[in-house]
């Protein structure tokens, strides 16, 4: 049983970043519900599985529903379910448009919409957006449109939600990667992604992990967007 009595939903947690966030917050022992569309259950039972497509809303208000049920309450929420589709924007099909933005932002839109009533409440709690550093730094020959378009529409989404419940207790920040050694990235890739990154490599999903709970842990820090990228969103 969890002695730290405190809850977090990650979204997009079966790999990647998304386990590394669950990973660090065990470490913090904290009780997780973890979900994405090809989770397995967990033989931790301070970590309650479920499966599904964030994207839909009768999933999200399922995964709240089953954290409040087991858990009793949601601390934070960290939005980090989200796909990349690189290619010349005009040789986007309407698949792709359509595949980006219900992951990226609907999402987003729906869990977060159900945390927050959850966490209004209790009058505290904390949302996290996953979202990149390409949103507002464009590189010749990265494709990036669609990305840049829905988490460069978190990024102002953070913003807004900041403003919006701080007078009820409620932080929302932002967490921009860069390049980081996921899934994601083909191994063979790797060397030459690094080229993007003034310190001359990609970053760990580690890298990320921490980030988000350092911001969890700053509670005078709302409305902001940390870069993790190697220092590739300052400029080249």
């Amino acid at each position: 049983m969890s002695t730290s009595g405190k809850v977090v939903v990650v979204t997009g947690a079966s790999r990647g970043i998304g386990a590394a966030i669950v990973s660090a917050f065990r470490k913090l022992d904290y009780s997780v519900v973890a979900t994405s569309r090809g989770i397995k259950p967990s033989g931790d039972p301070e970590v309650l599985t479920v499966p599904g497509d964030i994207g839909d809303q009768a999933v999200a208000q399922r995964v709240i529903a089953e954290a409040i049920a087991r858990f009793g309450r949601i601390d934070t929420l960290v939005n980090n379910a989200g796909i990349y589709i690189g290619k010349p924007f005009t040789e986007h099909p309407a698949e792709d448009y359509l595949a980006v933005t219900h992951v990226n932002m609907a999402g987003f839109f729906y869990i977060t919409q159900f945390a927050i009533s959850e966490m209004e409440k209790r009058s505290t709690g904390h949302v996290v957006n996953v979202t990149a550093s390409i949103a507002d730094t464009a590189y010749a020959g990265v494709y990036s449109v669609l990305a840049a378009m829905t988490k460069g529409g978190l990024n102002a989404a953070t913003k807004s939600l900041a403003i919006e419940y701080a007078a009820k207790g409620i932080r929302v920040n932002a967490v921009a990667p860069g390049i980081i050694r996921s899934p994601m990235h083909a191994q063979e890739t790797h060397d030459a992604l690094g080229a993007f990154s003034p310190l001359g490599r990609i970053g760990e999903t580690n890298d990320i992990a921490d980030a988000i709970v350092f911001l969890d842990s700053a509670p005078f820090i709302t409305g902001e967007i940390l870069h993790v990228d190697g220092g590739q969103s300052a400029g080249r």
